[in-house]
């Protein structure tokens, strides 16, 4: 029970790699909260973790809004007393590239990705300093080490979640918060393959994204949730403004 009597928030919750996590916490002793946008897909990933034996806790918030993400921390601080491990999951992803991109897409893309990374920090670490003690892990991308054709506006919004990683890192160095990022390659997940329907061949965009894994496959969103945990375990107390990537080896290319 690596996280036994700790209290984790997880935004993008109700699915993929946001869902997986928050399973593999409650099953490591974690009391986990997920957020999400829409109540009814919270509401069957709840369901479906009880099925499983598995208690999960969830609440609507948008992490591009300041104040749902002040309440979101408010309210998991006054259920349970405290706030121990929060995970910055939530994103999208928009294809284009540059001169494509719309201001729209450009703009969704930074309020989610960026702007909900920053805020929910900025309501929880304050609650993180009260305890002198705390741990946030960021998601990025490989695509936030390295760019790829076709997704300007994620590339760049990855790329700004890794910098304010390291800077958050730097700043709580000293007050017992370690911040690291999770940099996963490309994940079977919903987005993913939503991100594959969108395309005029979605074959032959699976196949181009999986090109890039020297270990010849897609990942699975359960092999991010155990580096996640990895991130959060107390027994890497040494680690912090680490850019941890779950790859399949995309990185060393």
């Amino acid at each position: 029970m690596k996280l036994e009597n700790k209290v984790a928030l997880i935004t993008g919750g109700s699915q993929g790699l946001g869902l997986s996590t928050a399973e593999l916490f409650a099953q490591e002793g974690a009391k986990v909260v997920i957020t999400g946008r829409t109540e009814k897909t919270l509401n069957e990933a709840v369901k479906n973790a009880k099925a499983k034996g598995i208690e999960l806790d969830s609440l609507v918030s948008d992490v591009s809004i300041e104040e749902n993400c002040k309440e979101a921390v408010e309210y998991i601080v006054n259920k349970y007393g405290k706030i121990d491990i929060l995970f910055n999951n939530a994103g999208v992803l928009e294809l284009g590239k540059t001169h494509e991109t719309s201001t729209e897409a450009w703009d969704k893309t930074f309020n989610i990705n960026v702007k909900g990374t920053y805020l929910m920090s900025k309501y929880a670490i304050p609650k993180m300093l009260e305890k002198g003690k705390g741990c946030i892990v960021n998601n990025s991308s490989i695509l936030g080490l390295k760019a790829v054709a076709g997704v300007a506006a994620y590339n760049a919004s990855k790329g700004a979640v890794t910098q304010l990683t390291k800077s958050m890192a730097l700043d709580y160095a000293t007050d017992g918060i370690r911040v690291n990022g999770i940099c996963p390659g490309t994940i079977v997940t919903p987005m993913v393959t939503n991100m594959f329907a969108s395309m005029p061949d979605p074959k032959a965009g699976e196949e181009f994204f999986t090109s890039f894994h020297p270990m010849g496959r897609l990942g699975r969103p359960e092999e991010i949730a155990h580096a996640v945990l990895f991130l959060c375990d107390d027994n890497v107390q040494f680690m912090t403004g680490n850019m941890l990537s779950v790859d399949g080896g995309w990185v060393a290319t």
